[in-house]
């Protein structure tokens, strides 16, 4: 078998982010849930287009944040997601790749527009996102690159890829490859809505298909339909081999068989936005996992890069990761 040439291989919407600012009363104003991921259509993504004030906008989706991570970290990843051949998906490829992540899946020359997800921060820092999903909901097995999984350490997969039977197909398929390959697979739930929508479908995915669970303490709740994290808990160290679950300012806690690792939070001076903050956990814990770092070290680098993200606007890193986490690398 030879050895792999990537640390992690992304799977997930590509989207294009465009977050602005806002108060309490524009989020009730637009009818928005506040702190959720609500999926609408063309004509509802165009009328809250109109509604955004001055905003930024970057290439995003919730693996794209992680492997921007990675890339930021010293990482060698890739990328594999939809998007069509349009203005929006330009910027998306070329902005990913910029910064350092393989990106060659094939845009869509038919369908649906490249993907845009709507965020309206609060001054309390959470975020509500809006997502019109187009192209990238059009993934499928058939973009799957065999080779690129079986040259992957880790195949990462977003949770909010699954509301499509041919993501869910591509999905199984990109794990099955990688098991056949000696690799590993992780997932992150996402949202707990979304596994809400798709409860026994995911735990058939964790159970048998995933080695590193990522989920925050509500989606892991979710996945089990229990009312205590400790009970959770319990639970999901029955099924995989690794779950790293956040607890925002309570830190996280790192299971693996009996092993329990509880990492603190890493201060911050004023969160100002939470958009990606799961996913730049992820980001520090899986570049320290190919590693091979300990679980400790790997989530003691997750708690440094999601705080550097929520300490500023958008999901990707405006400090040197490197240097933030040159103290807890090992030498």
């Amino acid at each position: 078998m030879s050895e792999p040439t990537v640390d992690v291989v992304g799977i997930g919407n590509a989207i294009v982010d465009v977050l602005t600012h806002c108060t309490e009363d524009d989020l009730s104003r637009l009818e928005l849930v506040k702190n959720a991921m609500t999926l609408i259509d063309s004509d509802r993504a165009d009328a809250l287009y109109g509604e955004m004030g001055p905003g930024i906008e970057m290439s995003g989706g919730s693996a794209g944040n992680t492997m921007a991570g990675i890339a930021a970290l010293g990482g060698k990843g890739s990328y594999i997601g939809k998007v069509r051949d349009d203005q929006l998906g330009t910027v998306f490829r070329h902005d990913i790749r910029a910064i350092g992540v393989s990106f060659d899946t094939a845009a869509a020359s038919e369908g649906s527009s490249t993907a845009r997800c709507l965020i309206f921060v609060t001054p309390d820092g959470h975020r509500t996102m809006n997502t019109f999903l187009g192209a990238c909901t059009e993934l499928g097995p058939n973009d799957i690159d065999a080779e690129l999984i079986k040259s992957a350490k880790v195949t990462y997969m977003e949770g909010y890829l699954w509301d499509r039977d041919e993501a869910k197909e591509a999905f199984v398929l990109a794990a099955k490859i990688a098991h056949e390959a000696g690799r590993q697979v992780s997932i992150t739930l996402s949202d707990s809505f979304c596994v809400d929508r798709h409860r026994e479908s995911f735990r058939d995915l964790v159970h048998n298909h995933v080695d590193i669970l990522f989920a925050n303490e509500d989606e892991i709740k979710s996945l089990y339909e229990v009312e205590t994290f400790d009970e959770a808990l319990a639970e999901v160290r029955r099924h995989c081999k690794v779950a790293a679950l956040t607890r925002s300012e309570k830190g996280s806690v790192i299971v693996s068989g009996d092993t329990v690792i509880e990492v603190a939070a890493e201060p911050v001076s004023k969160v100002v936005d939470t958009t990606g903050a799961g996913d730049l956990f992820a980001s520090g814990f899986l570049f320290g996992y190919t590693q091979g770092y300990d679980l400790a070290t790997c989530g003691r680098l997750g708690s440094i890069c999601a705080a550097e993200i929520i300490s500023h606007m958008g999901a990707r890193p405006d400090a040197d990761l490197k240097v933030l986490c040159k103290d807890t690398i090992p030498a």
